[in-house]
């Protein structure tokens, strides 16, 4: 289908369309819509250092230019920075339409995240709020996420099934206790479902994210994409894995099992096909960044 058939979402079993501020939230946001990718742009505050799991496949290094990658950022910014840094992108750069954060850490596990989004929703309505997420406290956060503008989450869920997920996250820490093996994968995946379904009724543009890792969750991403689909989510991103960690010498997919893998799952979900898979911090339009001269400058005193 084409990108203009997508304007309803399913919300319990009954296709509801998509109000003119929910179509805006796509036509002006470039991991919603490939169109979009050309003329718009998104700024990434990294004010998010902590994360409440850990991925097989995940390594966060906050100083470090020459990657780019998820986690990765060259400065932490504190809530008072992200918005000065805001006012100046959109200054710099007005095809800037949205603003993200998306770590380097967990979003949702850091109070600086409801700060920064706080007091830049505040300064600047009109902005298109964005949050990515491994959905862990999405559940109690939702609320609060849909009180300071945002309207478009990302969820990263790379397993449907318990057994499959404790193959992927080392442990995952919730309420102070910290949980190993089945036991987290299948609290996590419990609260990425609720979440990922309480935001679609709060009306919020649900983006899933899956990583795609041969001889762990090749032979699942189609049921993920499927769950996902009768859920709400609004479009699926498929990620090839980057091997690191205690992933490190698995062989990612190629292109072409990228793309086979995405024509499998579009019958049950919109498929993203232009992910630039973004650092913390990025900054312009998807493959045309700026954020290296925006910091060097904002920050070249400190």
């Amino acid at each position: 289908m084409s990108e203009e058939e997508y304007r309803t979402v399913k919300i319990r079993g009954r296709d509801v369309p998509f109000d003119p501020e929910q179509m805006r939230k796509i036509s002006e946001h470039p991991c919603y819509s490939e169109k979009a990718c050309h003329a718009f742009g998104r700024c990434h505050l990294p004010v998010a250092p902590k994360c409440n799991i850990q991925c097989n496949y995940c390594v966060r290094d906050f100083d470090c230019v020459n990657e780019s990658r998820p986690g990765v950022t060259s400065k932490v910014l504190s809530p008072e920075e992200s918005l000065e840094l805001v006012r100046r992108v959109v200054a710099e750069f007005p095809y800037v339409k949205v603003i993200g954060i998306a770590g380097p850490g967990e979003p949702l596990a850091n109070p600086e995240t409801f700060e920064a989004l706080r007091i830049v929703h505040e300064e600047f309505p009109r902005l298109i709020m964005c949050i990515s997420t491994n959905g862990l406290l999405l559940p109690e956060k939702v609320d609060e996420l849909d009180r300071y503008g945002v309207g478009n989450v990302t969820v990263t869920l790379n397993a449907v099934d318990p057994a499959i997920g404790e193959k992927i996250y080392s442990w995952v820490e919730y309420n102070g206790k910290r949980y190993h093996g089945r036991e987290a994968a299948e609290l996590l995946l419990a609260q990425q479902m609720k979440g990922i379904e309480m935001a679609v009724e709060r009306r919020m543009l649900v983006k899933v994210n899956t990583v795609y890792i041969p001889g762990i969750n090749e032979d699942h991403i189609v049921d993920i994409a499927k769950k996902v689909g009768d859920l709400g989510a609004y479009t699926f991103n498929l990620i090839p894995l980057i091997p690191q960690y205690k992933f490190e010498d698995i062989t990612p997919p190629t292109p072409a099992q990228k793309r086979e893998m995405q024509d499998r799952c579009a019958p049950y979900i919109k498929q993203m096909r232009h992910c630039a898979r973004c650092r913390a911090d990025a900054i312009g339009r998807l493959g045309h960044d700026v954020q290296s001269c925006i910091y060097k400058d904002q920050y070249k005193d400190q």
